[in-house]
C-alpha cells in the first residue's frame, strides 16, 4: 500500500492505515470549503478541510443533521491513494466490528480524480463479502463510503447525514415574497454559526421577510424581528405563522432605535440593506454602525452580511471580528459575512 502525506493532510499522519479513535470524514456542499468547515464547527469539534469538499473532524454531535453546507459524515476508517487498490489494500487491514449488511457508495468529490466508482464499489464489495459481509443496496445495516478527491481517499461508515429538506423551500414559495430575498441554505449557515438552538433567542434587527428567522426557528431557538417598513413586519408576521409553530415575535422599529430589553437575545443575526438596491434615508454606514451599538447592548454575538464588509463600524461599536468571509453569488455581486463577538 502506497503511503502519502500530503500538505494539508499533515495534522493526521495515518494515511494509508486505520485510524484508532473517532475521526470523522465530512463531505462539505457548496464550493467555500472554509466556510463550510466554519458552519461544521458549531456540531462537531476540530473541523479542518484537507481536501476539495472534504474535512476531518471529532466530536460528531445531533446538531449536525442541521448543518446547510455539509452533507454527510462517516467514521474514519483510514486514508490512502485515490486508486481502487489503495482502497482496497486499506479495507482489508481495517478491524472492522459491525455485522449485517453492506452498501458501498464511491464518490470522485468534484469530479477531481477521474476514478471509476463502479469498479471501486464492486473491489471493496468484494472484500466486504470475503469477509462475511452481505450485499444490501436498498436497504443496508451499515454504508461504507469511499471518497476520493484530488490526491486522497478516505474510507468511511456512514454516520450521519444532514437533512437537506430546508433546500426545498425558496423564498418565492412564501407566502409573502420580495425580490432580493436571502436563499435559505446561507440564512441556515448564519444561524447555525450565531448559534440558533433549542433554549436560544435570535434577533434579526432587518427582517425584511423573515428568511433568517424561519431557519433560525427551524433549528429551535427562539426568534424575534424587527423592520422599519410595515409592510414587512406583516409580511414576516405571515411568512412565520406559515413556517413556525410558535416561539417567534416581530414589531415595527428601526434598527438605530431598537424596541428590545438589553440581554433578550444570544445572537444578532441580519442581512444589512444593499445601498443600490433599497432606498434607505441618510447614510447607509451610519445606520448600519448604529444597528450594530445596538445588537451589542442586546446579544453578545453578532453576524452581519451585507454587499460590502461590516467589519470596521463594527469595532467602532465595540465588537471584535471573530471570522470573516467573502462568498461569490455572482458577477455584480459578493456577499460579505462577518461574524462579531462582544468585546
Amino acid at each position: 500500500m502506497t503511503v502519502c502525506v500530503c500538505s494539508w493532510a499533515n495534522r493526521y499522519a495515518l494515511v494509508g492505515s486505520a485510524v484508532s479513535e473517532a475521526v470523522y470524514i465530512l463531505e462539505l456542499a457548496g464550493q467555500d470549503d472554509e466556510f463550510a468547515a466554519y458552519e461544521a464547527e458549531h456540531a462537531v469539534s476540530d473541523c479542518s478541510v484537507v481536501a476539495p469538499g472534504l474535512a476531518t473532524a471529532r466530536g460528531l454531535t445531533d446538531r449536525f443533521e442541521y448543518l446547510a453546507y455539509c452533507h454527510r459524515a462517516s467514521e474514519l476508517i483510514g486514508k490512502a491513494e485515490p486508486t481502487a487498490e489503495d482502497a482496497r489494500d486499506l479495507l482489508s487491514v481495517a478491524s472492522i466490528d459491525r455485522e449485517g449488511s453492506v452498501a458501498v457508495r464511491a464518490v470522485d468529490v468534484r469530479s477531481t480524480t477521474g476514478i471509476d466508482t463502479q469498479q471501486v464499489e464492486r473491489e471493496l464489495g468484494d472484500e466486504l463479502v470475503d469477509r462475511g459481509f452481505t450485499v444490501d443496496l436498498e436497504h443496508p445495516t451499515h454504508e461504507l463510503r469511499a471518497l476520493f478527491s484530488e490526491d486522497l481517499c478516505a474510507l468511511g461508515w456512514l454516520a450521519s447525514e444532514a437533512n437537506r429538506d430546508f433546500t426545498a423551500r425558496k423564498p418565492t414559495d412564501r407566502p409573502f415574497f420580495q425580490p432580493g430575498s436571502m436563499d435559505s441554505d446561507l440564512a441556515r449557515a448564519l444561524v447555525n454559526i450565531a448559534g440558533a438552538r433549542p433554549g436560544a433567542t435570535v434577533l434579526d434587527p432587518m427582517c425584511g421577510t423573515g428568511g433568517i428567522l424561519i431557519e433560525a426557528g427551524l433549528v429551535g431557538a427562539d426568534v424575534i424581528g424587527v423592520d422599519v417598513q410595515g409592510k414587512m413586519v406583516r409580511g414576516t408576521q405571515e411568512n412565520l405563522d406559515d413556517a413556525l409553530d410558535g416561539g417567534w415575535g416581530v414589531v415595527r422599529g428601526d434598527g438605530a432605535s431598537l424596541p428590545i430589553a438589553s440581554g433578550a437575545a444570544d445572537a444578532v443575526v441580519f442581512d444589512a440593506p444593499y445601498g443600490r438596491q433599497s432606498k434607505i434615508e441618510g447614510n447607509l454606514g451610519q445606520l448600519i454602525q448604529e444597528t450594530l451599538t445596538e445588537a451589542r447592548r442586546i446579544a453578545p454575538r453578532c453576524v452581519v452580511v451585507g454587499d460590502k464588509p461590516w467589519a470596521q463600524p463594527a469595532h467602532q461599536a465595540g465588537w471584535q471580528t471573530e471570522a470573516a468571509f467573502n462568498r461569490r453569488v455572482h458577477r455584480s455581486l459578493t456577499r460579505y459575512i462577518v461574524v462579531l463577538r462582544r468585546r
